[in-house]
């Protein structure tokens, strides 16, 4: 999940864990939280992975706080499935020139580009989870 103040973007993965698809995009505020963890048992998903936004120098700052908050209420709503946070540092504007190259207009990106983003955030965790064996990031535990 790409989690932003207006937008969640959402992406998941085929069963074996190979390729991430762009899903869906929930408006944040009321019954947000509903509507991710309906997609995840819809999809009998094993693991949530959100999106940490850290700065360039991979510092936490005010974005990264609430997000964390997020994250531990969403662990709330699809426990026991884990939520796990991974740096998504510029995962959007990578999202961005991959649409662009595409050939999608900016119109019909700014509909799409959390998806696109979440896709990004998601497909970095796999292929980091492959090449090492481990899952990145770290686990979220409901407060």
């Amino acid at each position: 999940m790409d989690v932003g103040r207006v937008r969640i973007g959402v992406a998941a993965s085929d069963p074996g864990g190979v390729l991430a698809t762009p899903v869906e995009t929930v408006r944040r505020g009321r019954g947000d939280l509903a509507r991710l963890a309906a997609l995840a048992s819809e999809r009998e998903v094993v693991e949530v992975v959100v999106g940490l936004p850290r700065t360039l120098r991979g510092d936490e700052g005010l974005a990264a706080t609430e997000v964390r908050a997020f994250a531990t209420e969403l662990a709330l709503y699809v426990a026991p499935c884990p939520v796990r946070l991974v740096d998504e540092r510029m995962t959007t504007s990578v999202a961005t020139r991959h649409r662009q190259a595409g050939g999608v207009s900016s119109r019909e990106g700014r509909r799409t580009i959390d998806q696109a983003a979440a896709m990004v955030i998601l497909q970095d965790a796999l292929d980091m989870e492959r090449a090492r064996g481990v899952p990145p990031g770290e686990v979220v535990t409901g407060a």
